[in-house]
């Protein structure tokens, strides 16, 4: 069950980024910042981290097609050549196109050592159904299978099913007002006294709205019933999972993940609830939990302390 309260987590976020186009966006001349920075003696690893933070994912793409033309090499393994450690992976992260990225990600949840469902539930959970269908085929021409029957190999249960559905890529589009507050006590009822007995009803929930109408859901369920407090805890969880401020360490992976697939999209909102559950903010943590480029690069992503 602890899959699908991880999804409800995803679902409250609302979709606020810290990096945004840049405004005065010109392709071939940070192909020739980035080739300069990468020229001769040494390499000035500042440039390139400010440059590629300050930029959409949709611009680096472009970036890296104009440096191909001007210089006749791939901008990703140039570099790969320069950098290293978890810099070089970070960086590498950014010059990936998010369908493959999350593709890659979804793979290695699957064919790593033991199923990593809070990597699928993330990703599945949050992103849109024209997303969903375009990963599932970049998912086969990269790795040569049907992200369905590896999902269905490696989970059970009404885990699976609701990874099954999310797979369809077709939920509900916009808000339907008429259900909202039907939804709201259905999840209550589903839940109330003994948590999580009736998990077809949050599949059905969880599986078929539209993100824009859980929102709604969740507020109205907070509105009414004192157990809005289990969903706060569970996003927390969420966010604790992302960061994974643990006395073990930092777990790059997850953190990278986020930080990278959420930039463009939520991560005022991912901080605003690590500064509500730590009392800290994300980007002082980020300080002292990391070191070098690569610290440096995240705090670019993470846009601004709180």
């Amino acid at each position: 069950m602890g899959g699908l309260f991880i999804c409800v987590a995803v679902f409250l976020q609302a979709y606020r980024g810290s990096v945004r186009p840049y405004v005065n966006f010109n392709a071939k001349h940070d192909a020739e910042v980035l080739h300069k920075a990468m020229k001769g003696i040494g390499t000035d690893e500042d440039t390139i981290l400010m440059l590629l933070t300050a930029r959409s994912n949709d611009q680096r793409q472009q970036i890296k097609a104009a440096y191909k033309k001007a210089y006749g090499k791939d901008l990703v393994s140039a570099l790969k050549s320069e950098l290293g450690g978890l810099f070089e992976s970070l960086i590498v992260a950014l010059m990936t196109p998010p369908v493959s990225y999350d593709a890659s990600k979804l793979h290695k949840a699957l064919k790593g050592a033991g199923t990593d469902d809070e990597v699928l539930i993330e990703i599945l959970a949050s992103r849109t159904g024209e997303q969903i269908k375009d990963i599932i085929k970049v998912y086969k021409k990269e790795f040569g299978g049907k992200l369905e029957k590896d999902i269905c190999g490696d989970t059970s249960g009404h885990y699976q099913k609701l990874l099954v559905i999310l797979l369809q890529g077709n939920r509900e589009e916009g808000v339907d007002e008429e259900k909202i507050e039907k939804d709201a006590k259905d999840l209550y009822a589903a839940g109330e006294g003994k948590f999580g007995t009736d998990e077809e009803k949050f599949i059905t929930i969880l599986g078929n709205r539209s993100a824009e109408h859980l929102r709604k859901v969740f507020d109205a369920y907070k509105n009414h019933h004192k157990f809005w407090i289990v969903f706060h805890a569970v996003l927390g969880s969420a966010v604790d999972c992302a960061f994974s401020k643990q006395r073990a360490g930092t777990d790059d992976d997850t953190l990278m993940r986020i930080m990278v697939s959420r930039s463009e999209v939520d991560m005022l909102d991912i901080r605003a609830s690590f500064k509500k559950m730590y009392g800290a903010s994300l980007y002082t943590t980020i300080q002292e939990d990391t070191a070098g480029d690569y610290q440096k690069a995240l705090l670019y992503l993470c846009g601004g302390n709180d």
